[in-house]
């Protein structure tokens, strides 16, 4: 009688951690549920660890991604798959045995908060093995340098530095990849640098390979707004909160954590701010770039006054290359034509719209993939055990765009 009224006291404890009230309309809620509790346990575990001084909450996390999710490049009888470099960063390559002569060429960043996640986890080594075989290409999966040894601009070069020499001729003749058709990817901050990435190559005259297209998955492009509407509607929906994205940008621009609060409330990016002008504001305007759907009933938050000084003490937040929402007009519209993924409860659906419309203003071909039961990260829960619906749906069309446009 004792062990079962503790097992059900256990489980009735279990049932209440794990359960979330979710908005209706979440693709398989139970399963986002389970996932989040398992995050939600790694990250107070790192939390904890590195209050006691024993490690750094983020090398606790990577040690945990590294043990669940890590696996050996394995080849099959269609792929070659090998740990490489591209331009001294490490890769893995994926490549087709069979097929055409000329192959399509397709270079990966993994998202992960440019904190966390490698291009050899298995969920990320499942997808390109997926792309590799479906589309005849070749597919390069980068593993640029994590916070928090690395801050920005290091993932940023690192990116820059892989997708220079992925563009080279030396490359493209090794693999034998056509330099018609090659792209530029990435989910969530891989997302962030694929579009950082796809700018200043675009820009750049002594490039003579450029990319053809560019295709973001529920990017991550701008810090000085978190009150967008998927900001306030999504910010206790996992598996990305807001604050954990909040969180996520001070580690990527090597910041002190106790500025979170700071851009929690927008103090940050008050009207007083002097580094901010009329002309960057407009870049980020919600109210005029989202449709009125998106909109909803959600009211902006500008502060009049703030907390002055932050901008000096983070420039990042400014810089374009950390912030490609912020980009001139010309130059977005010098890039090639985008694919940009977004779900309905994610709380970066808004800054993939308002660029899907700041890249349309620019005169660039966008195709903007929705998802209205999707979340953050779902593309890549597309695969046992934590497979989901708008996981295979958003995988399959994602690659079929790529099919149709590379």
């Amino acid at each position: 009688m004792r062990l079962r009224l503790a097992g059900a006291v256990l489980l009735s404890a279990a049932a209440y951690y794990v359960y979330l009230p979710l908005p209706t309309g979440v693709c398989e809620p139970w399963k986002l549920m389970l996932l989040d509790a398992l995050f939600r346990s790694f990250m107070k575990a790192s939390d904890v660890a590195h209050a006691l001084g024993v490690c750094h909450r983020l090398h606790l996390l990577n040690q945990v991604v590294s043990w669940l999710e890590v696996i050996e490049a394995r080849s099959s009888p269609v792929l070659h798959v090998t740990d490489s470099t591209l331009g001294g960063i490490p890769t893995r390559v994926f490549q087709p045995k069979g097929g055409k002569r000329m192959k399509r060429g397709i270079i990966y960043f993994h998202g992960g908060g440019w904190a966390l996640g490698s291009g050899r986890m298995r969920s990320y080594d499942r997808l390109c093995r997926k792309m590799a075989e479906d589309l005849d290409s070749v597919v390069m999966s980068v593993d640029y340098r994590l916070a928090p040894e690395a801050v920005f601009p290091d993932q940023y070069h690192d990116a820059l530095g892989a997708a220079r020499a992925f563009l080279s001729s030396q490359v493209l003749e090794r693999y034998s990849i056509d330099p018609q058709r090659v792209c530029v990817s990435g989910d969530s901050a891989g997302g962030n640098l694929a579009a950082a990435v796809a700018q200043e190559l675009s820009s750049d005259d002594t490039v003579t390979v450029k990319f053809k297209a560019q295709a973001l998955v529920y990017p991550v492009l701008q810090a000085l707004d978190f009150y967008t509407p998927s900001y306030q509607q999504n910010q206790a929906v996992p598996i990305l909160y807001r604050h954990y994205m909040a969180r996520f940008w001070l580690e990527y621009l090597g910041a002190d954590r106790s500025l979170e609060s700071l851009l929690l409330a927008n103090n940050h990016s008050s009207l007083d701010q002097p580094a901010i002008g009329a002309s960057a504001r407009s870049k980020l305007d919600w109210t005029a770039l989202l449709p009125p759907e998106r909109r909803k009933h959600f009211r902006p938050v500008l502060k009049e006054t703030g907390t002055l000084g932050v901008m000096g003490v983070v420039p990042g937040l400014m810089d374009v290359r950390a912030a490609p929402l912020l980009a001139e007009q010309e130059v977005l519209g010098r890039t090639p034509k985008a694919y940009v993924m977004t779900c309905e409860f994610d709380v970066l659906r808004d800054d993939g719209l308002m660029y899907v419309r700041r890249l349309q203003d620019a005169g660039v071909s966008v195709t903007n993939d929705h998802y209205e039961d999707g979340f953050h990260g779902c593309m890549v829960f597309a695969f046992l055990p934590m497979m989901s619906g708008v996981g295979q749906r958003s995988m399959d069309n994602y690659i079929r765009w790529l099919d149709q446009n590379l």
